[in-house]
């Protein structure tokens, strides 16, 4: 049997968008990839969870969700966190490929380049940037979840 060349290499790490993030903090379908696929490394910027803990309260009213659950869900996440000083090198490049897009995921965007890791995120901001990019439901289906 032919695999594709999707799921013929396994994946090792991703760099999250802070879009997943909320979704796995509000116990969404983004939560099924850290309860179920420990093997993966998740990495993210101190960017993309302020992003995140910015967002947290409208998501908490829009599905009333407790609050303080949803920090405490947010703490307990599986996550290789980054700060600026770790992807640096790469902003400049980042910025080039997101110019036209939203400036809040050039930090994640760098991060990516710098590590060589697909990108997760449910957005369409990251098309220019030459890296894989997986929405959830695709990042699903190539974990076998």
């Amino acid at each position: 049997m032919r695999r594709s060349s999707v799921t013929s290499l396994p994946l090792r790490s991703v760099a999250a968008d802070s879009n997943v993030l909320l979704s796995a903090v509000a116990g969404r379908a983004a939560r099924r990839v850290f309860e179920h696929a420990p093997h993966l490394i998740i990495v993210t910027t101190e960017v993309s969870i302020a992003e995140v803990e910015e967002y947290m309260p409208e998501f908490a009213e829009r599905y009333k969700l407790d609050l303080d659950t949803m920090y405490g869900a947010l703490g307990m996440l599986p996550l290789v966190r980054y700060i600026e000083s770790d992807y640096i090198s790469h902003i400049k490049k980042a910025r080039r490929y997101l110019a036209h897009r939203d400036a809040d995921d050039v930090a994640l965007a760098a991060l990516a380049l710098k590590l060589h890791v697909p990108i997760w995120s449910n957005d369409n901001d990251f098309k220019e940037v030459p890296l894989e990019v997986y929405p959830t439901a695709k990042l699903l289906k190539i974990l076998g979840l």
